[in-house]
């Protein structure tokens, strides 16, 4: 049974600094490309940055570059979103998404394998 499990959200400040995490199992970690997306209340769901299998490339939302860094262990089977200079348009439900698909068809979040459960992200102004 494939799991992903998010954590560190929290409520913070604006202009501070949080750092997400997303432990999974049951999947072949190394070979999967792994994402972040967000929702918040009353919008759509939005990609913010996803990293390739090997660690090699990664790519942002032009909302979140510059502010957010995602990186991985594939020795831990772990991916990470640090995010720093937090604004309240940060708010949301942060989702890690595990997939196989092509970038543009996973960004899209339509053609994603696994989501996770979310981790809550509150910045206050």
């Amino acid at each position: 049974q494939v799991q992903l499990v998010e954590s560190g959200g929290g409520l913070v400040q604006a202009g501070g600094s949080l750092r997400l995490s997303c432990a999974t199992s049951g999947l072949t970690f190394s070979t999967y490309t792994m994402g972040w997306f967000r929702q918040a209340p009353g919008k759509e769901r939005e990609f913010v940055a996803d990293i390739t299998s090997s660690g090699s490339t990664t790519y942002y939302a032009d909302s979140v570059k510059g502010r957010f860094t995602i990186s991985r262990d594939n020795a831990k089977n772990t991916v990470y979103l640090q995010m720093d200079s937090l604004d309240f348009e940060d708010t949301a439900l942060y989702h890690c998404a595990a997939g196989r698909s092509g970038p543009i068809a996973f960004r899209s979040g339509l053609d994603v394998d696994y989501w996770g459960q979310g981790t809550q992200v509150t910045v206050s102004s």
